[in-house]
């Protein structure tokens, strides 16, 4: 496996725990609320930007397209 891949797969982990956390969610229902609602379609998508920003930022970026998406989590 490539350390790129490597990477994008620890940056998605860490926005998946940083967004549970926040909306104190379990990680596991956090992954799946961001996988029913295009959350980490997004982080593969967007990996080259989002990881250039903070992981505050990403799971703003991420709270706010899953509201647009259908999302229910404040």
């Amino acid at each position: 496996m490539s350390q790129e891949i490597r990477n994008r797969i620890n940056y998605t982990v860490m926005c998946i725990g940083a967004f549970s956390a926040r909306h104190s969610l379990p990680p596991q229902d956090g992954y799946r609320y961001l996988k029913e609602y295009g959350g980490i379609a997004f982080l593969k998508d967007c990996y080259e930007a989002e990881h250039l920003l903070s992981i505050d930022d990403a799971v703003d970026d991420l709270t706010v397209l899953c509201k647009r998406n259908g999302g229910n989590v404040a």
